[in-house]
């Protein structure tokens, strides 16, 4: 976790240099583009010399991200605020390189994983899709497993990386990546170093507020009260289960990914209702009846509750819930434990609280 920074090394001017030396280029364009918060826009087109060199000075506020397309062909990407950037790269040997600007050099770590994870995704899809063809249900679980457990472990080594950068605004760009449902805290205690550093940076006031908003539902805060009718139109609250361990467990009766969980849900409830383990489903059916045959179906023996109100249900605009499964873990002093948990999350953290 990154809990300090240092000084800047460097003074900001108001603008910076970007040379480059392209080797080997093929026809086209050399095209400079500049992040804002509404995307990127097009700054300006280069021109190389004979020698394949170019040189472009660009004015800055303040802390910025730019792309140089590279003749359609290739993308580099650039940090930029008070240190001037060079760039070499080859067509035929593929080698690229990027002096000066530090922040630069830490973003292209963030870029270097991200194109990792892109692949290892990759080849999960491609296995996912064979599964789907072959109608293999357990091999799509062990593939879903799989993408999870390759998110957590990108999760840890693009934290590894950020934690390198010494306060670099370079790590906003691996922000993005991170789960902030997980990795809250993480997110929380970053910006906050981020947001001293560069108190006027639009994109870290921004990230700023959207985790000022997200701070409610994150882990250790008290779990937002939920009170809304079981199949049998009575008013059930979630407090009322309060002494035990609860997973809140947002479902649906047409929600396929939903459905293919419950029997690991109901399975691990069996094991450990006993034990002080309980699950409070809140559906975001639209007809009771969907709702209730799903339920029966399923054999979901524990809490019920909906208004059917589907994705405008208040429980899911209380939770913050955008797709479904997701799910709560709540302690029995009725403080959020965890979140996002199925499959072999749900059973591994049953595990350790129980067994």
């Amino acid at each position: 976790m990154v809990t300090a920074c240092g000084g800047k090394e460097g003074e900001f001017t108001g603008s910076v240099q970007i040379t480059g030396l392209i080797k080997n280029a093929p026809d086209g364009l050399l095209v400079l583009s500049q992040y804002n918060q509404e995307g990127s826009a097009v700054l300006d087109t280069l021109k190389l010399d004979k020698s394949g060199r170019f040189e472009y000075e660009v004015a800055l506020d303040e802390p910025t991200f730019f792309d140089l397309n590279l003749f359609d062909a290739k993308t580099v990407r650039l940090a930029l605020y008070h240190e001037d950037a060079h760039v070499s790269y080859d067509f035929e040997s593929e080698e690229l390189e990027i002096g000066g600007s530090k922040d630069s050099k830490m973003l292209r770590k963030i870029d270097d994983l991200t194109i990792q994870y892109q692949d290892e995704i990759n080849q999960l899809n491609d296995e996912y899709y064979q599964a789907m063809g072959d109608r293999d249900q357990q091999a799509i679980r062990g593939i879903q497993e799989k993408a999870m457990e390759l998110e957590s472990n990108h999760s840890k080594r693009l934290k590894g990386v950020i934690n390198e950068m010494e306060g670099s605004f370079a790590a906003l760009a691996g922000l993005g990546m991170l789960n902030p449902r997980n990795d809250f805290g993480y997110l929380d205690s970053l910006v906050s170093v981020l947001y001293t550093r560069y108190p006027d940076m639009k994109m870290i006031q921004s990230w700023k507020q959207e985790l000022d908003e997200m701070r409610a539902l994150s882990i250790g805060q008290p779990a937002p009260e939920i009170a809304l009718p079981d199949p049998e139109g009575n008013l059930v609250k979630l407090s009322d289960l309060r002494g035990k361990y609860v997973l809140i467990d947002f479902w649906a009766g047409w929600c396929k990914p939903c459905r293919d969980e419950n029997p690991n849900v109901v399975r691990l409830y069996n094991q450990y209702k006993d034990k002080g383990f309980e699950v409070f489903g809140v559906s975001l059916d639209r007809t009771r009846e969907m709702w209730v045959r799903a339920i029966e179906e399923d054999g979901l023996a524990w809490t019920q509750v909906s208004d059917l109100k589907y994705f405008n249900s208040d429980a899911a605009a209380t939770y913050q819930i955008n797709a479904i499964p997701a799910t709560y873990m709540i302690d029995p002093e009725g403080n959020i434990l965890a979140k996002d948990l199925r499959g072999m999350t749900l059973e591994n953290k049953l595990a350790e609280l129980f067994d």
